[in-house]
């Protein structure tokens, strides 16, 4: 059976997937076996379909998700544009490489198709992808306007919690406001990188270190003993999530009053956090579908499930649509869109980079 990628892609994109992937899911699973396709779902909910030709050959994987952001926006089409939650980020990548999964002629090696559940938020599936599967390359599929990305900055979150003591607030010198503190915290953010954090790096610039929330008091007649200040991390090699948990606490130790105690913790202990990556722009993978792409090679905006595929093979993020565009946000936003002719380019390309690689 022909895929039919427009359809999918609208099916996809009227199917809410912000809050639970289940019917996507599903519906991801029945166009797979329509298709001729034996896909499994493993024990964290990836969906999983492999065609081996039985002949030696390098496996390549194509990988994305099945769940985005809220809220659920309904599928809109004008011509050769395509609106909706999804439709650039990431059901039309998804649409694109399932394509290319499906239609794609093979003679030796094997080709999988590997969608998590949980790219948006906790990301163990790509973590879990990367263990059970062994590729020789990745392609994975996020809005880049066609363009082959082959780095991205790491991201990570987590918080400082500074103590001092309660007091009433008729009375503040007897006890030690924790948000007076604030100021200078912010202050040593800003000086960390400088001091010590990772140099420039030549594909992806500076790491960024944001300071993005902060909480704490109590009643207005009392001085808060704690104040918690959250921040957002963008790494770059070689620095990595271990290296930097490890080397702020002792920075802020010494940047601040030692009136005041000093704590750090990631924001998502349990979770996986997607590290910077870099694949060499020479890689046969990032060559040949810049061919057939016609694009530029360069890095990524955001962070993805890429992270966890990169140190055991070359790795390329690369899809329809973009995170942005000259009228702003476009991924995550209320005017997400794509356009369906990209759709079949970005089809299109990594079509010709699979049969290339396995022909």
């Amino acid at each position: 059976m022909t895929f039919d990628r427009e359809e999918f892609h609208r099916k996809a994109i009227t199917t809410p997937s912000h809050d639970g992937v289940s019917t996507m899911r599903a519906l991801l699973v029945e166009t797979l076996v329509g298709a001729g396709h034996t896909p499994d779902i493993d024990e964290v909910g990836n969906v999983i379909a492999t065609r081996d030709t039985g002949t030696a050959g390098p496996h390549l994987v194509l990988n994305t998700h099945l769940d985005t952001v809220s809220p659920h926006l309904p599928y809109e089409r004008d011509g050769d544009v395509v609106r909706g939650r999804g439709s650039c980020d990431a059901k039309g990548p998804l649409a694109a490489l399932t394509d290319a999964f499906c239609e794609t002629s093979i003679k030796r090696g094997k080709l999988t198709l590997a969608v998590s559940p949980d790219e948006e938020t906790s990301q163990f599936g790509g973590e879990r992808l990367a263990e059970m599967l062994s590729p020789d390359g990745v392609i994975v599929g996020e809005p880049t306007g066609l363009d082959v990305c082959v780095a991205a900055r790491g991201s990570f979150g987590g918080h400082v919690t500074l103590t001092g003591e309660s007091a009433h607030a008729s009375d503040p010198e007897s006890g030690r406001n924790a948000i007076s503190e604030v100021g200078p915290l912010v202050e040593a953010l800003a000086r960390f990188d400088e001091e010590c954090g990772p140099d420039s790096h030549e594909t992806l610039g500076p790491p960024v270190l944001s300071p993005t929330k902060i909480q704490g008091g109590g009643p207005l007649n009392q001085i808060p003993a704690e104040c918690t200040v959250s921040f957002d991390r963008r790494s770059v090699p070689p620095e990595t999530s271990t290296g930097f948990f490890e080397t702020l606490p002792r920075f802020l130790e010494e940047e601040l009053s030692p009136e005041y105690g000093v704590k750090v913790e990631p924001a998502y202990p349990e979770s996986p956090d997607p590290e910077a990556f870099v694949t060499e722009r020479d890689a046969i993978l990032v060559q040949t579908l810049a061919e057939f792409s016609g694009r530029d090679i360069r890095a990524f905006g955001a962070a993805t499930e890429a992270s966890y595929f990169a140190p055991n093979a070359p790795t390329v993020v690369f899809g329809p649509g973009e995170l942005s565009d000259a009228d702003g946000p476009v991924a995550h936003s209320d005017r997400e869109y794509v356009r369906l002719s990209d759709l079949k380019a970005a089809a299109d390309a990594v079509r010709a980079t699979v049969e290339s690689l396995l022909s």
